[in-house]
């Protein structure tokens, strides 16, 4: 059975920065098997199933996306065939197949689908087409590495050939060992899901029907193969190709293979050794690729060469210390610390590293206001605190964050306009009509925001177990993609560490963020005299293109009002 990439949510991509197995370990259901990491947060996903990793498709550092092939776990071993016994069958029982004639049509008594698999027992020999796994929404991709010829033996888990498109590079293993009797792609071809990358004969008949039923999904019946090359031909890429009816009668010549020279956007870029990612960063960089010295294997230009290549280029148009950024802000100057004493330099995590883009951009994109207030909480400390005999009891720990999700749901519904995000036109904003609280977890690996859904139709209770939940699941990177995204506003609460207010920075699409420092015992002025109040200090944070300063005022009051007779809830 095939482990795959579970729902990311509206993440795209995630990097694998773990192999928690290896092939031949027996699993359980539940054994984590690959950990990965998006922008914000760290996931281990599980094996699913109880058995033995039969191969792995991924590697570490990896890019892969939703329903990406992680592994091949079989649940029951099988006897494989001997190779007398495949060789028999391949030259006694195998079925008609498509036959790619001179002209390139495919004979019209071709019935067989997508993936080639005889009807013979599960001992004997049969050849199995592999073909292009689900790219998700790429439409193609390039071949940059080939690691089989016609001819040789692989085994499971042996890298066939290694894919790049804009985005990423993914190797493609092979599901099961045999005898590659066909290849039809070359470094350089541009392919899609579907497309015939090989045809591998084999005998490990239990894998081979496991991996065409898989493949199955995505592969480019036969049929529809002339159609699907010309169209390729017409983007620049391969034909998908099928083997000759001879391959089977147990010859270890394959047939052969038809391709398109991809197309290139200059004459002078055919000769540049190039994946579309690398090409893409130039033409985005307004960079010359022939006048760049790769520095990957075989001289192959990378991302690196190109972002060295402009850096180089920038120090040389501008001198020293009136150097400026692209956007005419003065560079920070390089300097070396170690000349005043030691220094030990830390990797940031990857969720830091990614926090930080995206606080830089929102401080740059977003004019921001910060509005400061307190509410006086001590009724509500008093109510909290009488109701945790219930909560021992219900086995939750009650916090002041659970009444401020509460009260924040309740003023987000008054005012709609803290719960939309400004079109990418400027002209209009989106008002949500789904209240997805976010609120800011601290973890060893940086801060994460998970989102809890639909808080607005949520209880008090209900929203102390789904804060629970969420900051156990953030502390030990159990979190899956769909809790940290679609996020409509934010909570970011210091609770005791201190302080007396500070200014957060929105994270957007959202536009507004509500900070909570320490609560403290003040002494206020009632009128006729002072008394002790206990003081939570707020701080509203908001994009200024879309709440102005009365907005936000408005809302301050009301939240302030909420927290100081929560029976207001009720109203």
């Amino acid at each position: 059975m095939d482990v795959l990439v579970p729902n990311l949510g509206d993440i795209d991509e995630v990097e694998v920065t773990e192999l928690c197995v290896s092939v031949g370990d027996l699993v359980s259901e539940n054994d984590p098997i690959i950990v990965i990491e998006s922008d914000k947060a760290s996931m281990e996903v599980p094996a699913g199933m109880a058995g033995v990793i039969q191969s792995f498709a991924i590697s570490l550092g990896d890019m892969v996306a939703e329903g990406s092939l992680i592994a091949n776990i079989s649940v029951a071993a099988e006897e494989p065939a001997t190779e007398s016994d495949s060789i028999k069958q391949g030259a006694d029982e195998a079925p008609a197949e498509a036959s790619l004639s001179e002209s390139g049509s495919v004979d019209a008594e071709s019935t067989r689908g997508e993936v080639a698999v005889s009807p013979a027992t599960q001992s004997q020999s049969q050849d199995l087409d592999v073909l292009v796994p689900d790219l998700g929404d790429i439409d193609e991709v390039e071949v940059i590495e080939i690691g089989i010829a016609v001819g040789d033996s692989v085994s499971a888990g042996d890298l066939l050939l290694v894919l790049e498109s804009d985005k990423a590079s993914m190797e493609i293993p092979a599901e099961v060992g045999g005898k590659v009797i066909t290849l039809a792609v070359a470094v350089g071809d541009q392919v899609s899901a579907g497309s015939l990358i090989a045809v591998i004969s084999t005998s490990d008949a239990g894998n081979a029907s496991l991996v065409s039923e898989d493949i199955a999904n995505t592969a480019v019946p036969a049929n529809e193969a002339k159609q699907a090359g010309e169209g390729d031909s017409k983007k620049g890429g391969a034909a998908v190709q099928k083997k000759d009816a001879s391959a089977n009668q147990g010859a270890s010549t394959a047939a052969p293979v038809q391709t398109v020279a991809p197309a290139s956007p200059s004459q002078a870029d055919q000769n540049v050794y190039a994946g579309p990612a690398v090409r893409r960063l130039a033409r985005e960089l307004g960079v010359d690729l022939t006048s760049i010295k790769g520095t990957g294997n075989r001289g192959r230009l990378t991302k690196d060469d190109v972002k060295v290549y402009v850096k180089t280029h920038l120090k040389q148009g501008v001198a020293g210390s009136n150097a400026v950024t692209a956007g005419g802000i003065p560079a920070v100057p390089e300097i070396d610390f170690s000349r005043f004493g030691e220094v030990e330099a830390v990797a940031l995590s990857r969720i830091q590293k990614q926090v930080a883009v995206n606080m830089h951009r929102s401080w740059l994109n977003v004019p921001h206001v910060t509005q400061h207030g307190k509410a006086d909480i001590t009724e509500l400390e008093a109510f909290r605190k009488g109701l945790k005999p219930e909560a021992v009891a219900r086995n939750l720990g009650l916090t002041p964050l659970a009444f401020l999700v509460k009260a924040c749901c309740h003023a987000l519904e008054t005012y709609p306009k803290f719960n939309s995000s400004l079109h990418s036109d400027g002209g209009q904003i989106i008002i949500k009509k789904y209240m997805h609280i976010g609120i800011a977890v601290d973890t060893p690996g940086g801060l994460v925001v998970p989102v809890i859904r639909d808080a607005n139709t949520m209880g008090i209770w209900q929203l102390c177990e789904a804060i629970g939940s969420l900051a156990e699941k953030a502390r030990n990177k159990k979190l899956a993609m769909d809790d940290l995204s679609g996020g409509t506003f934010t909570i970011s609460s210091l609770g005791a560490i201190g302080g007396t207010g500070f200014t957060p920075i929105v994270n957007t699409p959202e536009v507004a963020i509500l900070g909570v420092a320490n609560s403290a015992m003040e002494p206020v002025w009632d009128g006729k005299e002072f008394t002790p109040k206990l003081m939570l200090p707020l701080s509203l944070s908001y994009d200024h293109r879309v709440i102005n300063g009365v907005d936000g005022g408005r809302f301050m009051l009301l939240l302030s009002q909420i927290l100081g007779d929560i029976r207001r809830l009720a109203l």
